[in-house]
């Protein structure tokens, strides 16, 4: 019943919210009883054993456990971050990182431990950080099967996301989207040698989120776990090695989705208008700024323009917020990650509470859900 008490390890409990970042004190705000839950003294019922789970990121069987599971903090993952810069991340994003971490599992737990594409690209290829990123972006360019004539022929942006993120899910790599609501912090990735994952903000305008697929696929051929921010401040911190890796992700990403000699081919003769990066920008489906970056790395234009440009097409951002919540959660979860959940449920592998904690909704949702997304499919 709804109102019935479950037993849950008291202990569990306490791990849960100090490893999701919460006071006692910040928890109350939303669970009244949770002091009386953790002393043991009593449980909560279901809906709110529900809440708990979805406010502390894990899955409802954990609160189960006899005790806190052996899971290593999420930091040691990111290696090229300082434990400081770590720790100064803001609260949703370290919600979003376990967020990440638990759909990466769920990818192991559906797939049988086994990545369910014919290839994995961070098993297939191997780089250095001291290799010439061109070296690097032609041998994965020619792994991904897309060439820059295919890349040019895309109809958009829209078109150019949807085939980047096809070309990565099919070399192994799943990526995930969340509204982020933190402008500075444009993606991250989780490294591991099976399940590989890209997590983009998608309240990122369209081209800097195709920007930070190729700067976290950077990381994860580096077999590291990264976060890809807009100012980067941090980089000018970090230890030389691991400085050279967040340099060659963004030189590697640059490079790949506009090599250095097309680049210069296509500049040739022009001066550097916004009219030239506009019309280069949408050939490439690249952001404005991404082309004038380009042009301030040549010295054609000096930083003032530069810095000028890009604050004045920041502001022109169109607000993506809002829209139909489960259109956005086929989007953020993808349609082969909530195939694979689905067609778990109907072969009687997966009850229908887990279908919903595979899904991150309400069972309750869950059959809207599957209308939505064999709706898309129509």
């Amino acid at each position: 019943m709804a109102g019935e008490e479950i037993p849950i390890t008291p202990k569990v409990l306490s791990w849960a919210r100090d490893r999701a970042g919460y006071t006692l004190d910040e928890a109350r705000k939303s669970f009244k009883k949770i002091d009386a839950w953790e002393a043991g003294k009593s449980f909560p019922t279901y809906p709110q054993l529900e809440s708990l789970a979805a406010k502390f990121k894990l899955p409802v069987a954990v609160f189960f456990f006899p005790e806190p599971p052996n899971l290593p903090p999420i930091s040691e993952s990111f290696r090229t971050l300082p434990d400081h810069e770590f720790s100064q991340l803001p609260r949703k994003i370290h919600y979003l990182l376990r967020k990440a971490k638990v759909l990466q599992l769920n990818l192991a737990e559906l797939n049988h431990e086994r990545n369910p594409s014919d290839k994995l690209i961070t098993q297939d290829l191997s780089f250095s950080s001291d290799l010439a990123v061109s070296s690097m972006a032609e041998q994965v360019r020619d792994y991904l099967g897309v060439s820059l004539a295919v890349q040019q022929r895309w109809s958009g942006v829209d078109e150019a996301l949807k085939g980047w993120r096809q070309a990565l899910l099919e070399a192994g790599v799943f990526v995930f989207k969340d509204a982020f609501r933190e402008k500075n912090f444009s993606g991250f990735c989780l490294y591991d040698d099976i399940f590989p994952i890209i997590y983009v903000n998608n309240s990122s305008a369209k081209t800097r989120q195709i920007f930070t697929l190729f700067h976290e696929l950077a990381h994860l051929l580096f077999h590291t776990s990264g976060i890809d921010t807009i100012s980067g401040e941090y980089v000018e911190t970090l230890p030389s090695h691991e400085k050279s890796i967040e340099v060659a992700c963004n030189q590697f990403a640059a490079e790949f989705l506009v090599p250095k000699e097309v680049f210069e081919k296509a500049i040739s003769g022009f001066a550097p208008t916004e009219a030239l990066a506009e019309a280069l920008a949408s050939r490439f489906h690249v952001s404005r700024e991404f082309i004038y970056r380009r042009f301030l790395d040549r010295d054609m234009i000096d930083k003032m323009t530069y810095s000028a440009a890009a604050e004045r097409w920041a502001g022109q951002k169109k607000d993506s917020s809002g829209g139909n919540p489960y259109w956005s959660k086929i989007s953020y979860l993808g349609r082969d990650y909530i195939e694979l959940a689905l067609s778990q449920y109907h072969q009687n592998r997966i009850s229908r509470s887990e279908l919903a904690e595979y899904l991150d909704t309400k069972p309750k949702n869950v059959g809207t859900l599957e209308e939505y997304f064999y709706k898309g499919a129509a």
